[in-house]
């Protein structure tokens, strides 16, 4: 799913799409899930990224997010480059990865790390209605795949923020 979507509005709310290198399954790992996760608050913390919702699946993420510091294109790319690293290595590093070769193999190319497509799907939120209907899309994706049967089931994503049920890892931003 590589897209040459171009952020035209830096600080405004957005609808992301970021997808493994050839829809590879990698987030079936916790241990690779917990990276990307660890990844997203970094950038919380320091770089000024606003999340309002979001979901890890197996081979890509959803994220409404917007930047404080308008500059959400570089955020983006900056997020991208280090994730690529540091989970290409973490599954090199890994004594029990059972498909460590398999998985450099897909998500390298010419002795180069290919982690994520290239470029990601985006969509500026223009509404409150726009809003809650990417909010139930991002919600509704572990659903849709058979992975659970209800949405707030689902620990890698902000459901059980939205439904009181539990905090989850990334602090979420309020939209509006």
């Amino acid at each position: 799913m590589g897209f040459e979507f171009k952020i035209r509005d830096q600080g405004a709310v957005h609808f992301l799409i970021f997808t493994v290198h050839q829809w590879t399954d990698v987030f079936t790992r916790k241990d690779y899930s917990d990276l990307l996760l660890e990844s997203l608050i970094y950038c919380q913390k320091n770089k000024g990224l606003e999340i309002y919702s979001w979901v890890i699946m197996s081979n890509h993420i959803h994220l409404i997010a917007s930047a404080k510091n308008e500059n959400l294109s570089d955020l983006i790319r900056d997020f991208k480059k280090f994730t690529s690293k540091q989970i290409f290595k973490a599954i090199q590093d890994n004594p029990k990865e059972s498909r460590k070769s398999w998985l450099i193999l897909a998500l390298s190319h010419q002795n180069q790390i290919w982690f994520w497509e290239d470029g990601y799907h985006g969509e500026e939120i223009f509404s409150l209605k726009f809003f809650r209907s990417k909010v139930n899309y991002i919600h509704q994706n572990p659903v849709r795949a058979g992975i659970v049967e209800k949405e707030e089931e689902y620990l890698n994503s902000s459901a059980g923020d939205f439904y009181g049920i539990r905090k989850g890892p990334i602090q979420l931003a309020e939209f509006g």
